[in-house]
């Protein structure tokens, strides 16, 4: 581990929830869910006054609905407005060192180290982190992040963590296993719900129980590489560097369905859509993969996946979606299936395809997290509409959709730099109605 406390790592709270509360003032203070909108949807995000009603990530949306009061909003995915406000926040930490490691569009690492003369104490390092909560609330509008400081990337994770939302911690060196082995096991990286009720099975409950396993013991129990693993974390022993570039190891793209598909003819007009966003995203990255790979959730929630390796990598998503039909048709669809994804790995550098193939602008990384949720081609107009979806009105302006259905659109007029706006009811197919972009968050003086 190092000397001082250099590594940061930065965790914005509750981000895709925390950005509708700020383009959408009417939900401010109020429960906010964001994800599958539908009766298969999952969550992605709950705000944290959702939470407070058991809400919370990788939770289906149906249940969310049931532990949450009327009045909570059930939001679809907004990237773009996402996307927008992570490269704000991203920016100012690259201003801090010329090493950052984006983890998702809403965490990252910082190798304080790396910058520009930094104070490394404990001090230095605290009012650095106070004045970048304050730079970043500032730029994204009043969105927060918790910030932790350590000798590792393990102990900056871990404090991040501790006093959220909009916490600061700061592990002094030295101070590591005083702070690390009070903690749940499960807060160490690679401890999901299995590998805690093997622990748990042989009194390891805490990081300090842990640590009192010798490594024969952690390996027996967990194999090689994890048994050795978990062995170094609980002694807080974490080498890895801070990497600025983070290589791509699939593309993907899924998506849940509001209801179980048996219809094969419609599953792969699906595979076809999705099969172009990613082959739309592997040209815009400049990559090619060799291996195509099939995703399936079938109706009692079993996931299996199917694949098959090319001998030449390809960015073609018409080769793409051919190999994903046949994969879908050797495993079929008895039952009905609630997901299903296409996805390309083992990635390298563009090779030359087709030098006439028109590119698109590539989705926001992680978009397989939260989808957009518009309708397919024919369905009726009021599934044009998804709830959360920016649009405008000749008349009344711009305004988000509150909900939909029975041949009508309800949309709440107002913005980010509004006070709470009016609510209206519109026929679905309304002429003067149209999808709008996400809202700048940023007062004109500001610029863009």
């Amino acid at each position: 581990m190092r000397r001082e406390a250099s590594v940061l790592h930065l965790d914005l709270d509750a981000f895709f929830a925390a950005v509708e509360q700020r383009d959408k003032p009417s939900l401010r203070g109020r429960p906010v869910v964001v994800g599958g909108t539908g009766g298969r949807g999952v969550v992605a995000t709950a705000s944290y006054e959702a939470r407070a009603y058991g809400a919370r990530s990788a939770m289906s949306t149906a249940e969310a609905r049931r532990r949450c009061p009327s009045g909570t909003a059930f939001l679809g995915g907004r990237f773009g407005a996402y996307r927008r406000t992570s490269e704000v926040v991203m920016d100012l930490l690259r201003e801090l060192s010329p090493l950052v490691e984006p983890v998702s569009i809403d965490e990252a690492y910082v190798d304080l180290a790396a910058g520009p003369g930094h104070d490394l104490s404990v001090e230095g390092v605290t009012a650095l982190a106070r004045d970048l909560k304050g730079r970043i609330a500032g730029a994204t509008g009043g969105v927060t992040g918790s910030v932790g400081i350590g000798s590792s990337k393990l102990m900056a994770k871990i404090a991040s963590d501790l006093d959220k939302p909009d916490g600061l911690v700061v592990v002094a060196p030295g101070t590591e296993l005083d702070v690390l082995h009070p903690l749940p096991v499960t807060r160490l990286g690679g401890v999901g719900p299995a590998t805690a009720e093997r622990l748990r099975q042989v009194g390891v409950r805490t990081v300090a129980d842990l640590a009192r396993k010798s490594l024969t013991d952690l390996v027996t129990l967990a194999g090689r590489a994890h048994g050795s693993g978990l062995y170094r974390l609980a002694r807080a022993e974490d080498d890895r560097p801070v990497v600025a570039e983070r290589e791509a190891k699939s593309v993907s793209q899924e998506s849940t369905f509001e209801r179980d598909l048996t219809d094969l003819a419609e599953l792969n007009r699906l595979i076809d859509s999705m099969a172009t966003r990613v082959g739309e995203r592997l040209r815009a990255s400049a990559l090619s993969g060799r291996t195509v790979t099939l995703k399936l959730r079938r109706y009692d929630f079993t996931t299996m996946t199917r694949s098959q390796t090319l001998p030449q990598p390809t960015d073609d998503a018409r080769q793409v979606a051919s190999i994903a039909r046949r994969l879908l048709a050797e495993a079929g669809t008895g039952g009905g299936l609630r997901l299903i994804g296409v996805g390309v790995s083992g990635l390298s550098q563009y090779a030359q395809g087709d030098l006439f193939a028109v590119e698109g602008p590539a989705p926001a990384e992680g978009a397989d997290d939260v989808v957009e949720e518009p309708a397919a081609p024919g369905a009726p107009a009021d599934r044009r509409w998804w709830p959360g979806q920016d649009v405008v009105h000749d008349e009344f302006g711009p305004g988000w959709v509150w909900g939909r259905g029975l041949g009508r659109v309800t949309v709440r007029f107002e913005g980010p730099l509004t006070p709470p706006g009016p609510v209206r009811t519109l026929a679905a197919d309304d002429p003067a109605l149209h999808p709008g972009d996400p809202p700048d968050w940023r007062p004109a003086t500001m610029g863009a």
